[in-house]
């Protein structure tokens, strides 16, 4: 899916900034240049019963995955491995975004993202890859449920 495409047919306005590849929070802080918007942590996670969710909190946010599992309903949740990223959502390890949910074609992702993060003006997005990030206001994405 061409990322850029999608945004501009739907008239999603963004800032883009370009760096070298990251992989987590810590390399994301050290390599991504200043851009405004929440930053997120992206996770994909699988349940033994091949539910997925992709949990999207704020990066400082220390995600735990039993706690998580209960709050869902599950018995256990699991990290999704790189071949369930790239199936699913059509990225690699340290890609991992909310806009990747563009290539979930057969609805297998549920997605689920924190509270605050519907207050923030900006979040910021890898499109795809992880050598870019993009800032996009929240108000202007298609309708969701909440």
């Amino acid at each position: 899916m061409d990322i850029y495409a999608f945004l501009d047919q739907h008239d999603i306005p963004y800032t883009r900034v370009d760096h070298p590849p990251v992989y987590t929070v810590a390399e994301a802080e050290a390599k991504v240049p200043p851009l405004p918007g929440a930053n997120l942590k992206n996770l994909l996670c699988a349940t033994r019963r091949i539910v997925y969710w992709l949990v999207v909190v704020p990066y400082e946010t220390q995600v735990d995955l039993q706690g998580s599992a209960a709050v869902l309903g599950e018995k256990r949740l699991s990290l999704a491995s790189p071949e369930r990223l790239m199936q699913h959502l059509g990225v690699e390890p340290g890609a991992v975004s909310l806009l990747a949910v563009v290539n979930d074609t057969a609805a297998a992702v549920e997605v689920i993202v924190d509270a605050d993060l519907w207050q923030a003006e900006l979040l910021k997005c890898h499109p795809l890859v992880n050598t870019s990030t993009l800032a996009l206001r929240q108000s202007t994405w298609p309708a969701c449920s909440t």
